[in-house]
């Protein structure tokens, strides 16, 4: 256990948790909605610090980053715990609950067997990482020392303070943005949109490499209407967008995501959007990086086969000089 970082103490040995907008009020020996922190004798502590259930080298755009040195393999480690709770997770088996098979390793480890890897690139990632705020921190900051990128994938709901605390150690961010409709992320996901989009452009002011992930869930968050809205907002940042196919999974069993649906969506984002994706589709068309003036085809991707084709050395294209917003 690591004492937390953020929290307020309270009458009657409460304390109040500052690091997520749920702001949970803990009693004594109780944790908050994420499991991972919990009230000792009127102190908040992690509970899950240095705990990992998942270590993999990954592909980049598995995370996905697409524009965040494309091609290049990432380090992917994640530990147990989520502050939402989708009824559609897809890591629900460790982000809902604490499984079995848990490795201890520390930042120090950490470090060391990124070094013995030779990866350049780490991403927290799997479960939710702002639960492992304090390990995260630790590790993200000493990886910085050995010039070494770091990656967080996560669902943006963190409070401002702890966000700028950690901002000058994370190089990019990959933001799943759960839809535009509040009903949707109270009763579905467990939160609420506004404190992500907060984080988002709070991020991307910071110089953070910022792409949003949106699972598109068949009458869910699926709405033309307020996905046409989501993307107006994003095109005023202009950034990455991947529209993913859901697949029923946990306590959710609408159908799949049609493949007509999201191929209408990826039209309709890009009459606002220079970069648009589907994910978990298998198709090149929808996957490949296109110049926003010339519509030259920048880099080709078939699932995770990579070929960057049309960049020069300065991230331009090559056929028209535009500055391309990618970072290698």
């Amino acid at each position: 256990m690591k004492k937390s970082l953020f929290f307020t103490k309270l009458e009657n040995n409460k304390v109040e948790c500052n690091l997520c907008p749920h702001n949970c009020i803990i009693s004594e020996e109780k944790t908050g909605i994420c499991k991972t922190r919990k009230n000792i004798n009127g102190e908040l502590y992690s509970l899950n610090y240095g705990e990992v259930t998942a270590i993999n080298i990954d592909p980049i755009e598995k995370k996905p980053l697409f524009h965040f040195y494309p091609g290049n393999n990432v380090f992917s480690i994640g530990t147990w715990g989520c502050n939402f709770k989708c009824k559609f997770c897809q890591n629900f088996e460790i982000s809902q609950e604490k499984p079995y098979n848990i490795y201890k390793l520390y930042p120090e480890d950490l470090l060391d067997l990124v070094i013995q890897k030779k990866s350049k690139i780490v991403a927290f990632t799997y479960s939710e990482p702002i639960v492992w705020y304090e390990y995260v921190y630790d590790s993200a900051k000493l990886l910085k020392e050995n010039n070494i990128k770091t990656v967080l994938v996560t669902n943006g709901y963190i409070n401002k303070k702890p966000l700028l605390n950690l901002l000058p150690y994370i190089d990019a961010m990959n933001i799943d943005l759960k839809g535009f409709n509040d009903n949707f992320y109270n009763n579905i996901v467990g939160g609420k949109k506004d404190p992500v989009m907060d984080v988002i452009k709070l991020s991307y002011e910071n110089n953070i490499h910022i792409e949003i992930t949106v699972l598109v869930v068949t009458q869910g968050n699926d709405d033309y209407n307020e996905l046409e809205n989501m993307f107006k907002w994003i095109g005023s940042i202009d950034i990455p967008i991947h529209l993913s196919r859901y697949y029923p999974i946990y306590k959710f069993h609408n159908p799949p995501t049609s493949i007509e649906k999201l191929e209408n969506l990826y039209y309709l984002a890009k009459k606002y959007l220079n970069y648009v994706y589907l994910g978990n589709v298998w198709n090149k068309e929808f996957e490949s990086t296109y110049c926003p003036n010339c519509n030259t085809l920048l880099i080709e991707r078939e699932g995770y086969n990579i070929r960057i084709n049309n960049i020069d050395e300065k991230g331009r294209c090559k056929n028209c000089l535009k500055e391309i917003p990618i970072v290698f």
